[in-house]
């Protein structure tokens, strides 16, 4: 009834019904009272242990040795043990391990023991299952963690593999543009030639760049930027391929700078990436928006699209790496399924993020790629700094006569190469191996030297180091050919003795600045 006291157990209730064994003993162990659940996982009854029996008596040999070693010290000493677990032997002889708590307490003027016991069979199965599934899910860490590292150094391995035929072919392509072909069909094959060699460069390069972002390699070069000068990069770069597909494309920028601390190259990337992506996926004659806007601390481009959208189910894996949505839209158009993972891991690095949007297929889709402002920015930064940075510059053609070798053991690469170059009126020699190298260099004497690091007899490092050791090759320009462009590299490339850093295929037009400076030094 409401207002009457509960009626509690009594004190002699709590512990003959107490959920673990309960002991009262003497300071020798004996025992003076003992709980009925003690009693019952012993196998004995009660009236055969009270004042019959000493707790340790009751352990196995290994635990009445510790009793005696620990447990009896520590009561004697501190007053008490805590999370023992020994193993005490049942009437009919088998063993049941325990846990164990004890404390010395006063009654009146006599000391006393009080111990706490718990059965641990269940407990130690299930710590020994726990522990066996944290290990087998570190294993299994492990293994993922072993995998995910062997596949971005495969990825890394093979872009830099598929760089090294490209050069020769690409050579060769503009070789073929310098010569005047009167074959309609031969043009038309140059034609296909240039541009499939162009999508296969873009490959590779988007190969590089996840690869770097998934180690963690990607040096981004960050500076306050205006972010519309970015976007109409971008619309430049986008807009042959959107006018191909008859797309219109839509424009809405803010009329004032909207100032970031970022890559201006990478955020180009970033909106070229979602520009592109827009014209693949929306039929012939379809629409794209890009819109710029200021929303809280972030400035937020949108790209829409009529395409082919998305379902509701795919939109959570749209920009996870060679998932099954991004790899099968992708590569239905000849890609990798890794471009919007690019923009994803790009926008991270800067702070960011990127969504996706669609009300589901057929209806067309939206990416909102989100950047932090500058706090305070100043609007007198002008953009065209960043422009200027973000566009090529024009790369004048070497004007003088240079003595050039050029040291490749791809010969088609080399031989391409130096064709090119003696075009342009220089003077050529070609080595493939280190140790020729060497020789050739001693006795041409060139004015720069275009040379691959991965040669056989002595690598490109090595060569680099003679040829400095020597008085004829300390102003000597070297100039390193490779597949590998991570900053590692170029550090390495540097303390060998290279001026310069450039990773294959190498456009001749990037050579033309430092040929051009050499040759008014000569």
């Amino acid at each position: 009834m409401p207002g009457q006291p509960l009626a509690l157990p009594s004190a002699d209730e709590l512990f003959e019904d107490a959920a673990c064994g309960l002991v009262l003993t003497d300071l020798d162990g004996r025992i003076l009272r003992v709980n009925r659940i003690f009693c019952h996982w012993l196998g004995h009854g009660c009236e055969q242990l009270i004042g019959q029996r000493r707790v340790q008596d009751l352990l196995t040999m290994g635990g009445r040795v510790f009793h005696q070693t620990h447990w009896a010290p520590l009561m004697q000493m501190q007053g008490s043990v805590a999370e023992v677990k020994l193993e005490v032997v049942h009437r009919d002889g088998h063993k049941v391990p325990m846990l164990f708590n004890a404390v010395r307490r006063r009654h009146g003027d006599v000391m006393f023991d009080e111990i706490a016991a718990m059965v641990v069979h269940d407990r130690q199965k299930y710590e020994q299952e726990l522990l066996l599934a944290r290990k087998a899910a570190e294993a299994a860490q492990a293994q993922l963690t072993h995998a995910d590292r062997r596949k971005d150094e495969f990825l890394a391995t093979l872009a830099h593999e598929l760089r090294n035929p490209l050069a020769p072919m690409q050579n060769v392509v503009r070789l073929l543009k310098r010569q005047a072909l009167e074959d309609a069909q031969l043009v038309w094959a140059r034609e296909v030639l240039d541009r499939q060699l162009a999508h296969l460069t873009h490959l590779v390069d988007d190969l590089l760049e996840i690869s770097r972002i998934t180690q963690g390699k990607v040096d981004l070069r960050c500076q306050r930027m205006d972010l519309r000068d970015a976007l109409h990069v971008a619309v430049e770069a986008a807009q042959p391929f959107i006018d191909s597909a008859g797309h219109a494309l839509a424009l809405s920028l803010p009329e004032v700078p909207v100032m970031l601390h970022a890559d201006p190259t990478r955020v180009t990337q970033m909106v070229l990436n979602l520009l592109n992506n827009a014209a693949k996926y929306t039929p012939q004659g379809g629409r794209i928006a890009l819109t710029a806007e200021v929303r809280g601390g972030e400035a937020v481009v949108a790209v829409r699209d009529s395409g082919i959208g998305i379902s509701a189910d795919q939109l959570p894996g749209v920009f996870e790496m060679f998932s099954q949505v991004a790899s099968a839209l992708e590569r239905a158009d000849g890609g990798l399924g890794i471009g919007l993972a690019l923009v994803k891991g790009l926008a991270a690095l800067h702070g960011g993020r990127i969504e996706a949007r669609s009300e589901g297929p057929g209806l067309g889709s939206e990416f909102t790629l989100s950047l932090p402002l500058v706090v305070e920015a100043e609007d007198s930064v002008g953009g065209q700094e960043v422009m200027d940075m973000a566009m090529p510059e024009p790369i004048p053609t070497a004007p003088g006569v240079l003595r050039i070798a050029v040291v490749d053991d791809n010969e088609d690469s080399a031989d391409s190469l130096a064709m090119l170059l003696e075009m342009q009126g220089h003077e050529l020699r070609v080595a493939n191996d280190g140790l020729a190298a060497v020789m050739l260099l001693a006795e041409f004497r060139p004015h720069a030297v275009l040379l691959d690091i991965g040669l056989p007899g002595i690598d490109g490092f090595e060569v680099a180091r003679r040829v400095r050791a020597q008085p004829w090759g300390q102003a000597m320009l070297l100039v390193a050919l490779t597949g590998w462009g991570q900053q590692q590299d170029k550090d390495a490339t540097a303390q060998a003795g290279f001026d310069h850093h450039l990773v294959k295929p190498v456009n001749p037009d990037d050579l033309a600045p430092m040929l051009e400076r050499l040759a008014r030094q000569a």
